[in-house]
């Protein structure tokens, strides 16, 4: 007899749908055999643990008998994890836009018993509004038109399934010159909101990969308007609401223009990019606004992201006790009553309290109007020891729901930008939780040498996709340089090597998503195109890179230059969505190496790292080097570096096959980088 059988899955979001009187089904060969069996069409239902509106859509539909009855006797209902299996959700989303439709979560699919999509959408609410029908109507209508119109539903089939082709078909091109890498900066820069920082419109999207971009051209350019549209954003950013300013991380996005209103999601996928361009624009601003986020993000981390093994956690819910935000907002009365009288005034004065609130009757905390702007550091002070306190009482609320699973690809993100930080910061603590976390990807969710996908209580689900060992192999490479672990360039080198062996196209260039191996789905996808994250594609280019300066071995260039004129065709149309792919081809194009050798233990070895570490340079590539280690063959210092004396700190900058003279005080250092 059918049931719902979510009780022994592992992922946080299929757990929290195990009660429904929906027989859900988790995607696999038994639920794809069950549709061909009872010749019923798949109700393919898609979402995350921290997904609003998914929320909604249980409360209202999944949760709801008479619809839980009208699906399960219409359809074979299928529930998946976006995150768990981005490789099934990438299909379907792309599917939807195929319809014509916007894409999102929850997304709902409707598919014939072979599991190929005939039609589809998100949200339907349970009676007809927001310009949509009944959730009840549309079941019916769809499982109608399955029945009583095959034609209409082979033509529909047909269709989607050419378009889906068309996401592996290759768009070769020729290499981005510089003048077109400036001439996309120029367009985006015009797309920037003057007033308010990031893309213009709502909703809005940190969208760290087009400020990169902007921030990567300002300082190639010295062109101060594109850095000004960075800190423009990052300090709306960084002051509104989208920002945590109790307890430290970003919401994955505002639904006004003004950074104020998010749906309250923190993912950790936003707030590693975040660390990484807040920690470069810290670099070349000495904002103390960026070092205080990039400060209290971490301490976020520790506090409440911590999963198993010392790996970090996915996401944090928009909701708690069934009330989107309400672990987050105020009311005037709850500080009145939480602090003295004068230091209540002040801090609702500063972060924008009042009676009436500003969102739906209670106030979200923000510093982005007049009387929040930074004031003297007595008052700041005062200011932080209120948000300590308020914080203390926020957590005695009943927090918001986790979802603990641990993905490869997203530890590989936070793992790179807690390098790259404790880099700039001179965090050693920082240093070793990112060393901890990529020893639990390493050695907990790894089988026979390959990564799995996602892990929970002990369990490995999935093989690891594209952006699993690009993010990883990114993550050794940039713990290599905060080191000089040779371990960590070795592993990088070792995930590229399944990469190229299970996902590259030896036919059209690029790498597939998914392995050779893998699980047969409807089709085999291959992307450019920058979503929440980066492109796999997109950060493989910049990987290639970094192998290609460290070991000097100029396959790994080659082999770069070969994903990015696999997909070169799409630039000039598509930029914006392309922009991490851009980022990384400068870095492979425009790469600053700079190779110090020394004992590390010196003070003037010492003293030259924090020059290093005190200049804005997106594409330096360090190279550390002690007695007991040789520069490769290949590298452009190598003579240089052979001749020169291991025991004296001693620094040597490369721009193309160009080496400068040995630099061996920090004074040098510093000016010759300046002039890089």
């Amino acid at each position: 007899m059918s049931r719902n059988r979510l009780d022994q899955e592992t992922s946080p979001y299929l757990l929290q749908h195990r009660f429904n009187p929906v027989h859900w089904r988790a995607w696999g060969a038994e639920a794809l055999a069950e549709a061909k069996d009872a010749n019923k069409p798949i109700l393919l239902s898609v979402g995350y643990a921290a997904c609003h509106w998914c929320h909604v859509m249980a409360h209202e539909s999944f949760e709801d008998e008479a619809t839980a009855k009208l699906m399960n006797e219409l359809f074979i209902p299928i529930k998946v994890d976006r995150e768990e299996r981005p490789d099934i959700d990438v299909i379907y989303q792309s599917a939807l836009a195929s319809l014509g439709q916007q894409g999102g979560w929850p997304l709902t699919m409707f598919l014939t018993p072979d599991g190929e999509p005939f039609w589809g959408g998100t949200y339907f609410p349970p009676t007809p509004r927001f310009g949509r029908p009944s959730f009840q109507d549309v079941l019916r209508g769809v499982a109608d038109a399955h029945a009583t119109e095959p034609e209409k539903i082979t033509t529909n089939v047909s269709a989607l399934k050419e378009a889906l082709k068309r996401l592996a078909m290759p768009a070769h091109g020729d290499l981005p010159d510089q003048d077109l890498l400036d001439r996309i900066a120029v367009a985006l820069q015009g797309a920037i909101d003057k007033i308010e920082g990031g893309l213009s419109g709502a909703p809005k999207f940190p969208q760290v990969p087009v400020l990169f971009l902007l921030w990567r051209a300002g300082l190639r350019l010295r062109e101060k308007d594109f850095e000004q549209a960075v800190i423009l954003s990052l300090d709306k950013m960084s002051q509104g609401g989208i920002y945590d300013h109790l307890g430290g991380g970003y919401s994955r996005y505002s639904t006004d223009e003004h950074w104020l209103a998010p749906h309250f999601e923190k993912m950790l996928y936003d707030n590693a990019q975040l660390i990484d361009l807040l920690s470069s624009a810290r670099q070349k601003t000495a904002n103390p606004l960026y070092a205080a986020r990039v400060t209290q993000t971490i301490d976020w981390l520790h506090r409440e992201m911590m999963a198993d093994h010392q790996a970090f956690a996915a996401t944090l819910d928009a909701d708690s006790e069934g009330e989107e935000g309400k672990y987050y907002v105020w009311s005037e009365d709850e500080i009145d009553r939480a602090l003295p009288a004068d230091e209540a005034a002040r801090f609702k004065a500063v972060y924008d309290v009042s009676a009436g609130g500003n969102w739906e009757g209670k106030s979200i905390l923000n510093r982005n109007h007049r009387l929040g702007a930074p004031s003297d550091a007595t008052v700041e002070q005062a200011l932080a020891d209120a948000r300590s306190a308020l914080l203390a009482l926020r957590r005695q609320r009943i927090p918001p729901g986790r979802d603990d699973k641990v993905l490869a690809d997203w530890n590989g993100m936070m793992i790179a930008a807690l390098a790259n930080a404790s880099f700039v910061f001179d965090r050693p603590d920082w240093l070793a939780t990112a060393k901890a976390a990529f020893d639990a990807i390493e050695h907990h969710q790894t089988s026979d040498g390959r990564l799995a996908h996602s892990s929970r209580c002990g369990r490995l689900q999935n093989e690891a996709m594209l952006d699993d060992y690009a993010q990883m192999a990114r993550a050794a490479l940039l713990l290599y340089e905060a080191t000089g672990t040779a371990h960590y360039l070795a592993q990088a080198v070792q995930w590229t090597d399944i990469l190229d062996r299970y996902y590259w196209d030896v036919a059209d260039g690029g790498y597939f998503f998914t392995a050779s191996d893998a699980e047969g789905l409807l089709i085999r996808t291959k992307s450019a195109f920058d979503q929440a994250t980066p492109s796999g594609n997109a950060v493989m280019i910049e990987v290639l890179a970094r192998l290609y300066y460290q070991t000097g071995r100029p396959a790994y260039r080659e082999q770069a230059e070969a994903v990015m004129r696999a997909f070169a065709g799409l630039v000039e149309k598509t930029f914006p969505s392309m922009a991490a792919m851009l980022n990384a081809w400068d870095l492979l194009a425009n790469a600053v190496q700079l190779v110090l050798i020394g004992p590390p233990e010196d003070e003037t070895y010492r003293d030259m790292l924090k020059v290093i570490t005190g200049i804005c340079l997106p594409n330096l590539i360090l190279t550390r080097l002690s007695a007991d280690q040789p520069l490769p063959k290949d590298h452009p210092a190598f003579e240089k570096v052979t001749a020169a004396s291991h025991y004296t700190p001693t620094a040597f900058i490369c721009v193309g096959p160009v080496c400068s003279l040995p630099l061996s005080n920090p004074a040098e250092l510093r000016h010759s980088l300046l002039e890089v």
